[in-house]
């Protein structure tokens, strides 16, 4: 699950990941759902299911106890424990992969090329950059000392670095022992200017053998914080195939996903050429590009006041239903998992449901 919806890309808020479980436990079936409700829990055991992968984490909340007798979903998560039954949510990390709810549901629209609401910055990347100043006699050593110490790493390569030559200059004090000059007197040295990449990690032990290995009394140096390339984030927008009309929109988005029913937002026989996905509760997230009378919010479910937003930004939406919304990605992404597991079956809940029933 890691290399297919990596945890890393869910809010800061979310509870994903394996959520109870044995990580050493074997694993022969999986079933996919996006609530864990006491119906999926029956058909697990049913199946003999190992794993529960639910799009939505029963535990969100800091629990205080788990009783199989609980009005919550701590009861549904103390009969997978009590059974043996592994629950993994994915939930916001879903909605942000390649391939996640929001690029299903834009792939219904006929949507190919999408870009996210925000990116995010990837806080696995923990690097600076390290440089110092060498007198060419003792670069070798001095470099060679850091790469062991866990400097010099870009991907595949290692002992990677740059160098120019350059003059120092120093007027040593008193006291001072400098190798090359005197003290007392402006000195002006030929060194060269290393620069490599460091975890911050190993920064200490390359600090050390730096110092260990340079020649200088003072070695000096410096230390860059450096930011990696940013996450493509939560939401998508992209541009349609060919302008349609709001309505017509609602209704293949309502065949594809099988609503019951769908809510709209805008006149139907609106133009429109642009979607904002975000699937589930879109919330304020929407609003935070820049919407136009050609642009279409494509969610779950939209609170009262921010439709009342939308119609003022003079632009569209389009509610599928919250569970609606999110429920077509589990096919591909059950498709994902089992080629990525020979040998283990991998299967879609039947008992997975919308809680709202339509009359």
């Amino acid at each position: 699950m890691e290399s297919i919806v990596p945890t890393v890309l869910a809010q800061s808020w979310d509870n994903v990941g394996l959520l109870a479980g044995d990580r050493q436990g074997p694993v022969d079936r999986v079933l996919t759902c996006i609530d864990l409700t006491p119906a999926v829990v029956e058909e697990a055991l049913g199946e003999k299911i190992d794993v529960i992968l639910a799009y939505h984490p029963p535990i969100f909340k800091p629990v205080s106890s788990l009783c199989a007798d609980g009005t919550g979903t701590e009861a549904v998560v103390f009969q997978c424990i009590r059974n043996g039954i592994a629950i993994y949510a994915v939930h916001t990390a879903l909605d942000t992969a390649d391939g996640g709810t929001n690029d299903v549901i834009a792939s219904l629209c006929g949507i190919d090329d999408t870009e996210p609401l925000e990116y995010v910055d990837d806080p696995t990347v923990e690097v600076c950059k390290f440089v110092v100043f060498v007198p060419p006699n003792a670069i070798k050593k001095v470099s060679n000392a850091m790469f062991t110490a866990g400097a010099g790493h870009i991907g595949d390569y290692s002992r990677c670095s740059y160098r120019t030559s350059g003059q120092g200059t120093f007027f040593g004090g008193e006291a001072t022992q400098p190798i090359i000059g005197e003290p007392g007197r402006m000195e002006y040295v030929d060194e060269i200017r290393l620069e490599t990449v460091v975890p911050l990690k190993s920064l200490p032990a390359v600090v050390t053998a730096m110092v260990q290995a340079h020649p200088y009394e003072e070695p000096a140096f410096d230390v860059y914080p450096l930011k990696p390339p940013p996450l493509r984030g939560i939401g998508r927008i992209g541009r349609l195939p060919r302008p349609v009309h709001l309505a017509s929109l609602a209704r293949k988005l309502k065949r594809a996903t099988d609503a019951a029913h769908v809510q709209i937002v805008g006149p139907p026989d609106r133009t429109i050429d642009r979607a904002v996905i975000v699937v589930g509760a879109a919330g304020s997230l929407p609003f935070r590009t820049s919407l136009t009378l050609n642009d279409v919010i494509i969610t779950g479910e939209i609170r009262h006041h921010d439709a009342l937003t939308i119609q003022r930004r003079g632009c569209s939406a389009i509610a599928l239903g919250h569970w609606t919304s999110e429920r077509p990605v589990l096919a591909p992404l059950t498709q994902r998992l089992q080629g990525a597991l020979p040998g283990v079956t991998v299967q879609i809940s039947q008992s997975d449901e919308n809680p709202f029933n339509s009359l």
